[in-house]
């Protein structure tokens, strides 16, 4: 009698878990909310993997050369903040040329000035690069857009045309960095 019982209790168990299964409602229309939160964002484009720079020939005049870029920004309506930076990070190869982070002689500079379209705002003046920090090129306020399609921006560089360095090619990288809070 006490086997009849268990098993009765068991099969009464297992029906209770089986979910009940209700009829959707069928319309010849319906809705449905599309939600979007739009928050700060930014992007870069440099034009060209390589700035050549050229002087006049044989007269020590400072080597100088352009890069073009594009960027795209939107930052928060309040309080809201955007840059773009630039740093070298490699510096200049092989050794015996120029030099960021030890030139041959105290006062050599790779600087650049540069332009910015709005809604950005240029750096000021001559820009000294770094291989340990950041340097600027443009700030943005808040509630900044570019257009759709993007807005623009330059650096006009120049190095210091120093005697000492051997001649040959010498490269270095520059990292570009644009943000948007």
């Amino acid at each position: 009698m006490k086997l009849k019982n268990i098993l009765f209790k068991t099969t009464v168990a297992a029906l209770v878990a089986v979910p009940l299964t209700f009829a959707q409602t069928y319309n010849t229309t319906g809705t449905t909310t599309v939600s979007v939160t739009v928050g700060a964002e930014a992007a870069l484009y440099i034009d060209t993997s390589t700035t050549s720079m050229t002087t006049s020939a044989t007269t020590f005049a400072n080597y100088t050369g352009t890069t073009n870029l594009h960027y795209k920004i939107r930052t928060t309506t309040s309080g809201g903040t955007g840059t773009i930076t630039a740093r070298v990070t490699s510096d200049f190869s092989p050794a015996n040329g120029p030099s960021v982070a030890s030139p041959p002689t105290a006062g050599d500079t790779l600087a650049y000035t540069c332009t910015v379209s709005s809604p950005g705002t240029g750096c000021s003046g001559s820009q000294t690069s770094s291989t340990s920090s950041d340097t600027s090129i443009a700030t943005f306020g808040a509630d900044a857009h570019s257009a759709a399609a993007g807005n623009t921006g330059a650096l006009a560089w120049t190095l210091t045309n120093d005697p000492q360095y051997k001649t040959g090619t010498y490269t270095a990288t520059v990292t570009f960095t644009v943000s948007s809070t």
